[in-house]
């Protein structure tokens, strides 16, 4: 389109033409606007003429038909705005398969509704998320060569401060009765401590980020048995939680990045956000007050 002073210049003076686009960028604009929308509704067979590659828009549509206030989106929501980073379409195709699609392949550990969402419910909520086999994986304390391995727990809880490791703990004290839970954190507890403890069957193991992976470099807590991991959406009095105190924060991202994001991609690996994860104070399933530890 030609300026405003040319159309109206136009309007007096037939012999006056506005400008107009080129040939060539005219052809050039269409052409653009016609590969944009072929690029949202695209998708692209394999070599085998089997599968669907799907567009970033396909994926990420699919991701957000969950619903804004799902586990999935909050907790891509907050990988995403922590690490300043965009997951790929591939990445987001994985976590909606196999990482919050419960109701599907039960990869997901979703918190039953009917069983409260607090601490006393906690070893309830375990029971269910792992079936019939739950007494062998979470109660029994002898370890079986090539099979269970020392120090390498089925379930970790993952929160901001000792005590409230703790108190997680108290929600299963009915199945550690046998085979005792290991407590990962730093406050009033050495490191040799926890290698020591570790050598043995565990169970379940609760702690902090920032110890929870010294541990796991040290190679004193093993992954081959982890299943599930349990991250506490508590917030404290202050007002803080997992994903929001800035230091215990980034500790923690820098445990999912090393340690369990791969894993969670494969599908050996299901995590539930235990506790308020919208402003509405619904709990959804699917994380410091003592800083750092």
């Amino acid at each position: 389109m030609g300026s405003g002073r040319e159309d109206r210049a136009s309007l007096k003076n037939p012999k006056v033409k506005p400008k107009r686009l080129s040939p060539n960028r005219a052809d050039t604009k269409q052409t653009k606007k016609k590969n944009e929308k072929l690029l949202i509704n695209k998708t692209k067979k394999n070599k085998d003429g089997g599968s669907q590659i799907k567009t970033n828009d396909t994926v990420n549509n699919e991701v957000q038909a969950a619903s804004a206030s799902s586990p999935l989106q909050f907790f891509i929501n907050q990988l995403q705005s922590a690490n300043g980073v965009q997951l790929s379409s591939l990445e987001l195709e994985s976590l909606n398969g196999s990482y919050f699609s419960l109701l599907m392949d039960a990869r997901v550990m979703e918190l039953s509704q009917d069983l409260g969402q607090d601490v006393e419910s906690l070893g309830k909520h375990m029971k269910a998320a792992f079936g019939p086999t739950w007494k062998k994986t979470l109660c029994e304390q002898q370890l079986l060569e090539g099979k269970v391995e020392p120090g390498s727990p089925a379930v970790i809880f993952i929160s901001t401060s000792a005590l409230r490791s703790i108190e997680l703990l108290r929600g299963v004290r009915s199945l550690t009765k046998e085979c005792r839970a290991v407590k990962l954190f730093s406050k009033h507890m050495k490191v040799e401590e926890q290698v020591s403890l570790l050598k043995n069957r565990v169970n379940f193991a609760s702690g902090t980020p920032s110890r929870i992976k010294k541990l796991i470099d040290i190679e004193a807590l093993g992954l081959s048995r982890l299943t599930v991991i349990v991250l506490d959406m508590h917030v404290d009095v202050k007002g803080y939680s997992l994903f929001t105190l800035p230091q215990v924060r980034d500790e923690f991202w820098d445990l999912y990045k090393n340690y369990f994001h791969q894993r969670l991609l494969q599908g050996d690996l299901r995590i539930c956000l235990f506790g308020p994860t919208t402003s509405d104070g619904k709990f959804k399933c699917k994380r410091k007050t003592v800083r750092g530890e």
